[in-house]
């Protein structure tokens, strides 16, 4: 009986130590828009973010909800990603309120009616650069000059430094080949940006994360200024 209720103790206390390793991260930012990947998906919105990491091992979800136009993009991500050293790995089930299914319903899953993009991505972090490759596997996918699945594909390359007080991310990012899915007709540079952040204190105990962003699609032709601020636990 004792040694049960030893081993019970035992495995009790290892529970607990493997909680502890467990962090969580709840947060949400404020952008005055929505620019990704050289993309203008929307004005003003609300982007929270939950996730969980493990040993290297994380489950997040993440959204993006236009609080200006309600047209703008609604979207719904659950990425689950390893990461050992600087090597990273991921897939990322995108779900957009704008794709193949009229109705936007987020369970359905049909390969020629979802509104749900899979995504594979794998990177390194060299410490002075950071390179990702993303690539669509599965759903509602572009196509290509050809009319077939694109395997839709974006790469980019950041470079982090510190100037003048603040954190500053240098991006450029491109799709190597045509795909509609980047509106693009072949290899084309569609992300050049430029990120700084700053903590801004406001009690000796609170501060809130500001950045802003210089961005352009050299492809399209457009630019952008973004701003926003960071809450979270």
């Amino acid at each position: 009986m004792k040694k049960i209720f030893a081993m019970i103790l035992l495995c009790g206390a290892t529970m607990a130590v493997e909680a502890q390793e467990i962090s969580t991260t709840i947060g949400s930012d404020i952008v005055s828009s929505y620019i990704w990947r050289g993309q203008d998906l929307g004005g003003v919105s609300l982007q929270p973010t939950l996730g969980l990491e493990y040993k290297g091992i994380s489950l997040s979800a993440w959204g993006s909800v236009g609080l200006a136009d309600p047209a703008d993009t609604k979207e719904f991500d659950i990425t689950l990603g390893y990461t050992i050293g600087g090597l990273n790995i991921g897939i990322t089930d995108y779900w957009f309120n704008a794709g193949l299914d009229p109705q936007d319903r987020y369970f359905k899953y049909d390969a020629h009616g979802t509104n749900h993009v899979f995504e594979a991505n794998i990177g390194y972090d060299f410490g002075v650069v950071s390179a990702q490759w993303y690539t669509n596997i599965s759903g509602n996918d572009g196509v290509n000059k050809d009319g077939k699945r694109a395997y839709s594909s974006y790469f980019e390359v950041a470079a982090p430094f510190k100037l003048a007080t603040c954190d500053w991310t240098a991006t450029v990012g491109a799709v190597p080949y045509a795909t509609d899915f980047y509106g693009t007709n072949g290899f084309a540079v569609t992300n050049l940006a430029v990120r700084a952040s700053k903590d801004i204190k406001v009690t000796d105990s609170f501060s809130i994360p500001i950045f802003g962003e210089v961005s352009a699609n050299p492809c399209s032709q457009k630019a952008y200024l973004v701003v926003g601020m960071s809450f979270g636990l």
